[in-house]
């Protein structure tokens, strides 16, 4: 299915936010309705990987937003480079942002799907790295219904930033749709023993979920880089595709 893009601005208590939109070619034309999800990306913003992961879900039909994570402290359109540099400006972000911010950002992206009409009430979410950790923090809000979570960073340690509310992880029971998690046994940033605190957790929160766990680095599924697992990635890719599928 071919597709178009653009950016929109959406107005956030903590300011404006970029998104980037993707959708099926002339979807508010065709007189058919889709399915949404909301994509979030790594600690660098939509590097060009991350453009392509957002098509290629909006190829199968369905209405992608792409937030710029850190919309509130860097300049609008910021993209940071997967080098130490850019390592460095995306963790202080990281630990600088509170966990409540991107609830209220996640409330914005749902209220602008409501005004499209050619965009269905079921909305997913999936993320990679600490977006694997917003794509369950997502999940939180019972509007999505179903969430694809890729080795989420900070969730089982409990140390991004937070105000007087308590932490993703504990809010475990608020997670209403199916929710699937996967993992890379050689990623250096969740230990074994963390993602057994997570596995713990969810399953004594009786949360609907499905667990992965695969001999993978972290960012296994970044089409740049040595880290890169091209068979696994497509093997997440369907996977994440037929959950979406049946929302």
């Amino acid at each position: 299915m071919q597709i178009e893009h653009k950016k929109i601005t959406l107005t956030t208590p903590t300011g404006p936010m970029l998104v980037y939109q993707y959708q099926p070619l002339g979807a508010a034309t065709l007189g058919k309705t889709f399915p949404a999800i909301l994509f979030y990306s790594e600690i660098f913003q939509q590097t060009a990987p991350i453009a392509r992961s957002a098509a290629l879900l909006a190829s199968h039909g369905f209405v992608v937003l792409v937030p710029e994570i850190f919309h509130e402290l860097n300049p609008l359109g910021t993209v940071l480079a997967y080098d130490d540099a850019g390592k460095d400006k995306g963790n202080q972000d990281k630990w600088t942002k509170p966990l409540e911010s991107y609830d209220s950002d996640n409330q914005a992206m749902l209220d602008y799907l409501k005004s499209l009409p050619y965009v269905r009430p079921e909305v997913g979410a999936m993320g990679v790295c600490i977006g694997g950790h917003l794509a369950f923090r997502a999940a939180l809000n019972p509007a999505i219904k179903a969430t694809y979570c890729l080795y989420a960073t900070d969730l089982h340690s409990d140390t991004l930033p937070c105000g007087e509310g308590p932490q993703t992880l504990s809010r475990a029971a608020d997670i209403q749709g199916e929710l699937v998690m996967v993992w890379g046994k050689q990623d250096p940033h969740v230990s074994a023993e963390g993602r057994q605190k997570v596995y713990q957790q969810l399953t004594q929160a009786k949360v609907h979920f499905s667990w992965y766990e695969y001999n993978a680095q972290h960012a296994f599924m970044r089409d740049e880089g040595e880290r890169y697992d091209a068979a696994l990635a497509l093997q997440n890719y369907q996977q994440a595709l037929a959950l979406f599928r049946q929302m």
